[in-house]
Order: C-alpha cells, then structure tokens, then sequence
C-alpha cells in the first residue's frame, strides 16, 4: 500500500510540484497526516540533505508504518519513476524535434510552479501567523528573488536568527 501510493505519485508527477501532489493525497484526499503534520515533515525533510520529496517521503512513509514504511516510500518514489525515466529518454530523442513536445514541457512546467506556489502559500499561512515570522518569510524571499543573495549565504544567516527567534519565542511561554 505505502510503495505502491508514492510510486502513482512519482509516476504521476512531474517537476518541482511533488510535495504539492503528496499534500493532495495524504492530507487533503486520504486524510492519513494531518496539514499541520505535513507542514512539519516537509520543515524537517527540507533541512535535512539529498532531494526534499524524497526526505518527505521517507518521513511520511516513517510515520504510518515505522522504518519499513520509510524504506517502502523511498523506493516507491523512486525506483517507478526511475525506469520511467529511462522509457522516456529513450524515446524523446525520436520526438524532441516536433513543436507539440516544447509546448507540452512547457504546460508541465508551469503546472509543477503552479503547485509548488501552492505549497510556498500553505506553508507561509501555517507558518507566518506573527509579524515576526512573517518578516522572516519577506526577508527570504527578497534576499533570494529580490537581491539574489546565494541561497547558502540566506541559509546560513537567517536560519540561525529564525531557529533562535522560535526558541525564544517557545521558552518565554514555557513550553521549551
């Protein structure tokens, strides 16, 4: 059940909309994780190294069914999409040369930014319900789209001062 659910997704799937794909089906359609839940794991997922839906995955898959439900996700999102992949690269070199094959990326495309928009809104939503985080969020934003500071630079300044902000935050109403 857990591999065969993230391998329609990886399959189904395409581009930078997969976590907006695994919210949709675990929480909005099945209801197996809770959004605040979801919001969580794609928090924990995206600080951690390697591809983030795949770290999602694997947390997804660690909390319905333990370490075997993670191994299960991982290769359900991974392997399908792997070989089909493969079955494509093979066969776009025989249809890379007709118009219809860019405007159909190009319709891909913008449905994986669509999606991911989706989720950059639901988490800034569940995130930002202060003006604090709120101007973390804007100051990300502009110091990446606006300034176009290396991420890594952005990560490793406003990380620290966001993770402080939230301890403070949770040690002055004494829940640390």
């Amino acid at each position: 059940m857990i591999f065969l659910s993230f391998a329609k997704i990886g399959l189904t799937s395409f581009g930078g909309g997969l976590s907006g794909w695994l919210l949709r089906e675990f929480v909005q359609k099945n209801r197996w994780l809770t959004e605040e839940a979801f919001m969580n794991g794609m928090a924990i997922s995206q600080a951690l190294p390697g591809v983030n839906v795949v770290n999602l995955a694997i947390w997804i898959g660690y909390q319905w069914r333990g370490g075997l439900g993670a191994l299960l996700a991982a290769l359900g999102m991974v392997v399908p999409p792997m070989f089909a992949a493969l079955l494509v690269l093979l066969m776009f070199d025989q249809v890379s040369h007709y118009p219809l094959t860019r405007i159909a990326l190009a319709g891909v495309a913008a449905g994986a930014v669509g999606l991911t928009f989706n989720m950059g809104l639901r988490a800034l939503r569940r995130s930002a319900r202060s003006i604090v985080p709120a101007l973390f969020a804007l100051a990300t934003f502009s110091a990446i789209f606006i300034f176009e500071m290396p991420l890594y630079i952005v990560v490793l300044t406003l990380g620290p001062l966001s993770i402080a902000w939230a301890y403070w935050r949770m040690h002055t109403k004494g829940k640390v």
